[in-house]
C-alpha cells in the first residue's frame, strides 16, 4: 500500500513550511494520512497513536488495520458531539492474515474500505487518474507510476503550488519512505 502527501503547511494565503510530514506511522504496519487544520490533525494522530500503543501494552496484542479504522471512526463520532476534529483520514495498513487494506474516514466519522482514495481539492483531479490506472495487484513500480502521474497532474492543474511530496509504503516488510 502506497501513500503520498504534499509537504506544505499553509493557511489561507500563508505558507508556514514546506517540509511537513502529513503521513504518521501509527505502528510498524499502519500509516495514517490526514488533511485538515494542523492542530486537529496533529492532536488526533497523537491521540490515536498513543491509545493504540496503550491497548497493545495492556492486551499484549496489536490492533489490526480494520480494528484501528473502527476505533478511529468511533472516536471521531464521539468527538462530533463535544468538539469535533476537522480531519479527513486515509488509513493504510498491512496485516499478515488479511494483506494490505485502505480505509477512508472523513471528519463526520463515515468509514469505508476502499481500493484507492484521496481527500480535499486534489480529489477533483486525482480520482479519475486512480479510476483509470488502478488495477488489482499493482507492483511497487506500477503504483509509483500512478502516484507520479497524480503529482504531475496536481503540479500542472492545481492553483496552489505544491513543490514537494512525501511517499511512504507499508507492506509485509514494514514501512519505508520513498524519495
Amino acid at each position: 500500500m502506497m501513500m503520498a502527501a504534499d509537504c506544505s503547511s499553509a493557511r489561507s494565503i500563508l505558507v508556514f513550511s514546506q517540509d511537513e510530514d502529513k503521513i504518521v506511522e501509527l505502528d510498524q504496519s499502519k500509516l495514517l494520512g490526514q488533511s485538515g487544520p494542523q492542530c486537529d490533525t496533529a492532536n488526533f494522530a497523537e491521540f490515536v497513536e498513543k491509545n493504540m500503543k496503550l491497548y497493545e501494552l495492556n492486551n499484549d496484542m496489536r490492533l489490526s488495520t480494520h480494528a484501528a479504522a473502527n476505533y478511529m471512526r468511533r472516536e471521531l463520532a464521539t468527538a462530533l458531539r463535544r468538539g469535533p476534529y476537522q480531519t479527513n483520514i486515509l488509513l493504510a495498513g498491512h496485516d499478515a492474515s488479511v494483506g494490505p487494506s485502505l480505509y477512508f474516514l472523513d471528519y463526520l466519522a463515515s468509514l469505508q474500505q476502499v481500493k484507492f482514495g484521496c481527500h480535499g481539492h486534489a480529489s477533483n483531479f486525482l480520482l479519475s487518474i486512480f479510476d483509470r490506472e488502478w488495477k488489482e495487484g499493482l507492483s511497487l513500480e506500477e503504483a509509483r507510476g500512478v502516484v507520479d502521474k497524480c503529482i504531475a497532474e496536481l503540479q500542472t492543474r492545481f492553483l496552489i503550488s505544491q513543490p514537494k511530496f512525501l511517499i511512504k509504503v507499508v507492506d509485509e516488510n514494514g514501512i519505508r519512505t520513498l524519495s
